[in-house]
């Protein structure tokens, strides 16, 4: 059986926080399905096709990562795919009190569906997408935040 794990966001935009935790997931997944989702209590920059694009540019590197949309639950979502897991990055105490509210509801909606958690690297342990986009708002350099594709993305957006 193909271990198949969905990691789950909004992505807006991807960080190298989000593509270390998902190249360290296509290690230890025999695929990995990143799934971009819209959050309805965020105003995003960037449409959910503009995320993927950028997602799919930023993992063509990675052979077992592919890149999808998705608008319902996450559950439902996984269970579509056949998928075993749910993988998740945790950068601070904050985000394990949030992670462990939607964990817990998830079970409850599919409990045959793990969620893994992996540990953002230290060097990305302060890395928010909010952060970044903050930065290139005001045309500070995100060169070592976000793949060239986003940071171009981004120069084009706050232009």
């Amino acid at each position: 059986m193909t271990r198949l794990a969905i990691c789950p966001g909004s992505f807006d935009p991807v960080t190298n926080g989000h593509l270390d935790i998902i190249r360290r997931g296509s290690k230890i997944f025999d695929e990995v399905i990143v799934a971009v989702f819209n959050n309805q209590s965020k105003q995003p920059l960037f449409t959910v096709e503009e995320r993927v694009h950028l997602l799919e540019e930023a993992t063509k590197d990675m052979d077992n990562v592919s890149v999808d949309s998705c608008s319902g639950l996450l559950m439902d979502y996984a269970q579509s795919k056949n998928a075993q897991a749910v993988l998740r990055g945790l950068r601070a105490v904050t985000d394990f009190e949030y992670e462990l509210q939607i964990t817990s509801m998830n079970r409850k909606l599919n409990e045959e569906i793990e969620t893994f958690f992996m540990m953002t690297n230290n060097q990305y342990s302060f890395l928010s997408s909010s952060m970044v986009k903050e930065i290139a708002k005001y045309q500070a350099n995100v060169s070592d935040l976000v793949p060239q594709v986003v940071e171009d993305a981004l120069i084009n957006k706050f232009r």
